[in-house]
Order: C-alpha cells, then sequence, then structure tokens
C-alpha cells in the first residue's frame, strides 16, 4: 500500500498532547499510523496508543507501519464519535490524550474507487466507511432540490448552490449522476465563468459539502469532543487538527463552551444549567503549519491545531 497519508504538524501535534512514557492516548482518526507511531515513539517503552478508524484501507495500512510497536498500539474499527463506547469496551476508563486529524486522508483522495475526488473519475462514493450508509450517488441523484440545496450551502458554503443543484436536477431527470467526473462537469456548468478561473476547483465546494453529509462529520465532531473530554484524565489533552472553517468553528466554540461551563442566559440572576467547566483552552490562537511544511506538503496550508487541557 502507498503511503496513506502525510502526518501534518507532527511535532506540534506531539507538543500539545504532552505525550510521555507510561501514559495512554487515543488518535481517533489513525489513518496510516504517520502521528500514532511518533506517539508510540516518544512515549517508549510503556506508553499505549488506541488507534481508531472506520476506514478498512487505513487500518491494513496502520497495522502494517505500527507492527513494531507489537502489544502498545490497540487498532479498532469504529467513528471517533463513540470514543466513550470503544474504551469501555477496552476496560479503558481514562486516558491522558486525545488526538483527532479530521478530513480526507491523501490517499483516499489518491485512490480513483473511493469518489472522493473530482479529478480521478469514479462512482460517486465518497463514503469513509464502504461497508455502511448511503453513498454520494445515492444523494445526488435521490435528494430533493431543497434538500441539496440546504447540504450543499451549510456544509460547502457554496453562495451559489441553487444554481449547482437546478443542474444537477436537470441532468438526473435524463439519466442518473454515476460518476464523479459527471459530477465536476455538471458544477463547471453550473458556475459563471469567473468562478472558473479562479485557484480553487469550481466543484471543490460541493464535492466537500456531500462528503460531510455522507458521514456526517460535523455531528460526529461534536459528540467526539462532548464524549471525548469525560474519559481524559485530569490535566489530559485533546488536540484537533481541522481543514475547514466549518470544523475550526465547532472545535473552537466547543472548547470555549466547556471552558465557560454555564450555559445560562446572561440575565439569569444565578445558574440553573449546573454545568461545569471541564476544560482549559490552551490555544487562543490555532497553531498554524511553517511554510516549510506547507513547501513540502502543500495540504497541510489549511490545517489549524487547537488543545484543550481537562480541569
Amino acid at each position: 500500500m502507498c503511503t496513506f497519508h502525510t502526518p501534518v504538524m507532527q511535532r506540534e501535534v506531539i507538543e500539545s498532547l504532552h505525550c510521555r512514557p507510561g501514559g495512554t492516548y487515543v488518535d481517533g482518526t489513525v489513518g496510516g499510523g504517520g502521528h500514532a507511531s511518533e506517539i508510540l515513539r516518544v512515549t517508549d517503552p510503556d506508553g499505549v496508543l488506541i488507534g481508531i478508524d472506520v476506514d478498512d484501507d487505513a487500518l491494513r495500512a496502520s497495522e502494517e507501519r505500527l507492527k513494531p510497536f507489537g502489544d502498545r498500539k490497540i487498532l479498532v474499527k469504529g467513528n471517533f464519535a463513540d470514543i466513550n463506547i470503544i474504551l469501555d469496551n477496552l476496560n479503558i476508563k481514562e486516558v491522558d490524550g486525545i488526538l483527532l486529524d479530521l478530513g480526507v486522508s491523501s490517499y483516499q483522495l489518491k485512490t480513483a474507487d473511493r469518489g472522493f475526488s473530482f479529478s480521478l473519475n469514479a462512482a460517486l462514493d465518497m463514503r469513509m466507511d464502504q461497508s455502511r450508509g448511503p453513498c454520494a450517488y445515492d444523494i445526488i441523484n435521490t435528494f430533493t432540490e431543497k434538500e441539496l440545496v440546504r447540504i450543499i450551502r451549510e456544509y460547502g458554503e457554496e453562495i451559489m448552490a441553487e444554481r449547482v443543484v437546478k443542474m444537477i436536477s436537470a441532468r438526473r431527470k435524463v439519466s442518473p449522476i454515476k460518476t464523479t467526473a459527471d459530477l465536476a462537469d455538471i458544477i463547471i456548468k453550473a458556475l459563471p465563468a469567473r468562478f472558473r478561473s479562479q485557484k480553487i476547483h469550481p466543484a471543490t465546494k460541493t464535492f466537500q459539502a456531500i462528503r460531510i453529509y455522507v458521514n456526517n462529520e460535523l455531528l460526529n465532531l461534536y459528540d467526539a469532543i462532548n464524549y471525548g473530554i469525560n474519559v481524559l484524565k485530569i490535566l489530559g489533552r485533546i488536540s484537533i487538527i481541522s481543514f475547514h472553517s466549518l470544523e475550526d468553528r465547532i472545535v473552537k466554540t466547543s472548547f470555549r463552551s466547556w471552558e465557560k461551563g454555564c450555559i445560562c442566559p446572561s440575565n439569569f440572576p444565578i445558574c440553573t444549567c449546573h454545568r461545569k467547566a471541564k476544560l482549559k483552552v490552551l490555544t487562543r490562537r490555532p497553531i498554524m503549519p511553517h511554510t516549510s511544511e506547507i513547501n513540502v506538503n502543500p495540504r497541510a496550508r489549511s490545517a489549524k491545531l487547537r488543545t484543550a487541557e481537562r480541569i
């Protein structure tokens, strides 16, 4: 198997998690094991890593890469939104750190039959876990125009969502939209000429929106944060790398909300929610990759790392 994914801000991640020997860490998006291998290396000789991923290809790649670490690594097929259930099944009550590296991996983008990329022609799939759930083909060909407009506008922040959907609707009345190339071509034709000359491919936002919806990415992120902080030891840390504004906004607001604790309206004389603060935010501004890293790995340019500590 080719390199699954180049780990972004590897040094910064290790520092943010304050990795140390004897600690127990969770990589909720283990991918090809890039970050996981470094966590295991710096926590030698007795640190433990639980690697979670929904992607079978990712688990096979990480199993191969992490083989030298023996039983110090535990790999589980699952969604990071179920982190509390996964750890409970392993009889692990608390962990020292949690890492989530969000988004789609280089391997997934470069593997045509996964259907994530508009630059590689393949069947419309986009599922991280190909064993379950509706795929992109089902969404594009069966959802109502109203539903598609909402998805593309909300998850892709595409201001031309209605134009894109009208073109999709007209095309699918003739025949089903089956491939990534078909969908990309429809999007390009739907957008005004000025959008086609920009640096970002015209299909980027729509493809992002469909992928996010297919994999329920944003709700899963909320759940991972809310459940994850409850399995962190006091002074344990959660670090999250996001790649677009929707993800980063969720991470930032969730961290700040759990730092504040109380969610009662400001005009309430006393707290009635009884929600206690659980986090201390360590990154008031996100950590960004250095120019040297971006030069080597251009996909790192949009990455943002935020970290919070359990109190």
